[in-house]
């Protein structure tokens, strides 16, 4: 392959999440938790699909503080996410989704790496588990991405030095760093992700405080996002409740 024919390599320090498609609404919530007392008489309600009134709040709040979870699972979402490796990883060990992630054995991998951007903290401060991050200097900032840069261009030069010389894909692939960006798809309800937003973001208004890395926290951050527009009384009393998953 000429130097004209290589693939350009690209740099991003950011994350990118859409919402694919979704059927979930705060009235699903309530149909879901009514049906043990009112039976058959909550179907128009799920028929109907009508919005939630600020009188249902009430009940929504019982259901979170008091962490009866079911009710809260009626309902889908699909993101489809574009993340460093090293995110993926972390967001799998999450056992409460529908994962699919594109395949280095089945299509030539692009060459686009992350690279932590100038506001990233660098600096790592406490012990296992409670870590705080501040602020690297400008020298150790400059290092991170020059050093991040040429790994990145080095591994994925030999990575295509392989391809070209007709190894298998599963086999070139295993040079390439966490830093490459992969994507997925995942699906998931109201109540996983509320786990998941639990452990993944770092917010002083919760009740058990959470340390994540920061490129997830970006992922979970964009997520929630979308999961406040559509269901944004179940957003409001998970924040009132301390963040806690129910």
């Amino acid at each position: 392959m000429t130097d004209a024919e290589a693939p350009t390599i690209e740099f991003r320090s950011d994350v990118s999440v859409e919402l694919v498609r979704s059927s979930a609404s705060d009235s699903d919530v309530l149909f879901a938790a009514r049906v043990s007392t009112a039976g058959e008489k909550t179907l128009e309600q799920a028929q109907s699909g009508d919005g939630a009134t600020d009188r249902d709040r009430g009940l929504m709040n019982y259901l979170m503080r008091d962490r009866h979870g079911s009710p809260f699972e009626h309902n889908s979402m699909t993101f489809y996410v574009q993340a460093p490796i090293f995110v993926f990883r972390e967001f799998m060990r999450h056992r409460i989704a529908s994962y699919n992630e594109e395949s280095g054995r089945y299509r030539e991998l692009r060459p686009v790496f992350y690279v932590p951007g100038p506001e990233r903290n660098l600096i790592q401060v406490g012990r296992p588990g409670k870590y705080d991050f501040h602020p690297g200097t400008a020298e150790q900032t400059a290092l991170v991405e020059e050093t991040t840069r040429e790994a990145s261009i080095h591994a994925f030069e030999a990575y295509q030095k392989m391809l070209d010389a007709g190894v298998a894909r599963e086999v070139a692939r295993i040079v390439l760093p966490l830093n490459v960006y992969s994507s997925m798809y995942v699906t998931m309800n109201a109540r996983s992700l509320m786990n998941f937003l639990s452990l993944r973001t770092k917010r002083e208004d919760s009740t058990f405080p959470s340390f994540p890395q920061r490129e997830i926290e970006m992922v979970a951050e964009k997520m929630e996002n979308f999961w406040r527009e559509l269901m944004p009384i179940t957003a409001d009393v998970f924040d009132a409740n301390g963040r806690v998953a129910p």
